[in-house]
């Protein structure tokens, strides 16, 4: 399987809103990511990436076809030695060990480009029980699960924190 990280291409706007425009990606990410998820948000995002130096969300591609996103979000102030991680896989990709390949090379990345980081989390819904296991695979730890944290889809409920450290 050949998983590799790139920057977003203008080009990369059809796939993206293909694959992003899907219920199922939605219902597992922050609301910032809108739904339904149109060709002008796809151009509004890549043009926001490709401003980034060095970048901090990159495209992800398996076998020379995009597939998803991933990148990390340093944080402010005193948790500037901190960054939060998102990542998802446009469905029909499902279940390749994709995600945790591409988690993998952000972390190595991620710690190579922003050498102030410390420490890289990331939030997990309590149902998004596949997210939680391509953490557990790439050496995250439970931190904490923050009871009736966040709300989804008008439903309260827990977020749960993963960790790793440089």
């Amino acid at each position: 399987m050949l998983v590799t990280l790139r920057s977003w291409q203008r080009e990369d706007r059809f796939l993206l809103a293909g694959l992003a425009n899907n219920i199922k990606i939605w219902n597992n990410v922050r609301d910032r990511l809108p739904h339904p998820y149109k060709l002008q948000h796809a151009r509004v995002f890549i043009k926001y990436c490709r401003k980034q130096d060095p970048s901090q969300i990159l495209a992800i591609e398996w076998e020379g076809q995009l597939v998803g996103s991933i990148g990390i979000e340093i944080q402010e102030d005193i948790a500037r030695i901190s960054a939060e991680l998102g990542y998802w896989i446009g469905e029909p990709y499902w279940g390749r060990g994709i995600a945790t390949d591409a988690v993998r090379q952000m972390l190595e990345y991620a710690f190579t480009a922003f050498p102030q980081l410390i420490r890289i989390y990331a939030r997990v819904f309590e149902y998004n029980k596949a997210s939680m296991r391509v953490l557990e695979k790439n050496s995250f730890h439970l931190e904490s699960v923050q009871k009736k944290s966040v709300i989804k889809n008008d439903h309260i409920t827990d977020e749960y924190v993963w960790v790793k450290f440089r």
